[in-house]
């Protein structure tokens, strides 16, 4: 019986940010010592991470900024390009095996070895754009996925779901002239990193390909729910896509540090549903998630569960 892929490694703790950064190791530690304790762990597909083809990462970022990425960890900076994307001797390494990872995930999905995947990888991607590093992110790894899954399986339209609390906009400008790639985020606006209008829909054949939904401060469950029952689904139904990925950021979460929205845990398991019943419609069930964001590390590993239980059919 297929599953749900599973992708989490040690090499992804070997990103040190510093003690006080909240993207730190520990957030994948505690994802994984909840994940371990749920009755369906033993039916995960465990994903070991391999080192990627650059050419995949070239599909997203320019060859100099991937140059000037290696560059600069092995001259021993302690951030990229930003005060807020810390990096030390291995970052280079463990953002390959980020890619690496999730690239191994989408195979497995889709060759069918898996129903969907939970990519629990570090560092984050939603905020990378073609030149520059941000919001602690490196490399985007959704995006590359996204790319990857296209020129390797043919896939024709992938559909993007982005509910971290802060604007993707790294995925957004990666494929807003594109109109193969319907990328829709609900985010706390304004907040970082101050993209996101309900005004930015897309550029060339690509408008009307991005759906930006802002959110307001205080915004709860309720809000988000209405949300993704009058926006988000009936622009999945009208797209119909053969993959839809999400990048699961937990931010969001009412105990969050990083923002002021209201989601309880169990919203994250809805959230997760309602995107499988469209995929069953028009994907073949195929969902691949990608973790972005989440800082309290207790509401993060409780949401990271409930997605992954949800993926796994419980």
């Amino acid at each position: 019986m297929k599953s749900t892929a599973y992708l989490w490694n040690e090499i992804y703790l070997q990103h040190e940010t510093g003690p006080f950064h909240p993207e730190k190791p520990k957030r994948l530690s505690a994802i994984n010592r909840v994940v371990k304790k749920a009755d369906w762990y033993n039916d995960l597909l465990m994903v070991k991470p391999v080192l990627p083809e650059l050419e995949h990462i070239e599909s997203i970022h320019s060859k100099e900024y991937i140059s000037r990425v290696k560059k600069t960890v092995e001259k021993g900076k302690k951030y990229l390009d930003s005060p807020d994307t810390a990096i030390c001797e291995k970052s280079y390494e463990v953002a390959l095996y980020a890619v690496g990872g999730a690239l191994g995930v989408c195979d497995m999905v889709m060759k069918g070895e898996a129903k969907n995947g939970f990519c629990a990888v570090r560092p984050p991607g939603h905020h990378a754009e073609y030149d520059y590093a941000a919001g602690f992110c490196l490399f985007n790894n959704i995006a590359i996925a996204a790319r990857y899954i296209q020129r390797e399986y043919g896939v024709k339209k992938i559909a993007i779901v982005d509910w971290d609390v802060h604007h993707g906009n790294g995925t957004q400008h990666s494929f807003e002239s594109d109109n193969s790639i319907l990328f829709i985020s609900l985010h706390q606006y304004p907040h970082y990193p101050g993209t996101g209008s309900k005004d930015e829909t897309g550029k060339g054949k690509g408008e009307g390909f991005t759906l930006n939904i802002p959110m307001h401060a205080g915004s709860d469950d309720v809000d988000y729910m209405n949300a993704f029952k009058r926006l988000i689904i009936p622009a999945l139904n009208k797209f119909e896509p053969e993959v839809i990925l999400i990048s699961a950021g937990f931010d969001g979460h009412f105990s969050d540090p990083l923002s002021s929205i209201d989601l309880s845990t169990d919203a994250y398991y809805e959230f997760t549903k309602l995107i499988m019943d469209t995929a069953c419609k028009h994907s073949q069930e195929r969902i691949i998630a990608f973790l972005e964001g989440g800082y309290n590390l207790t509401a993060l590993a409780d949401s990271v569960e409930k997605v992954i239980g949800a993926l796994s059919g419980y």
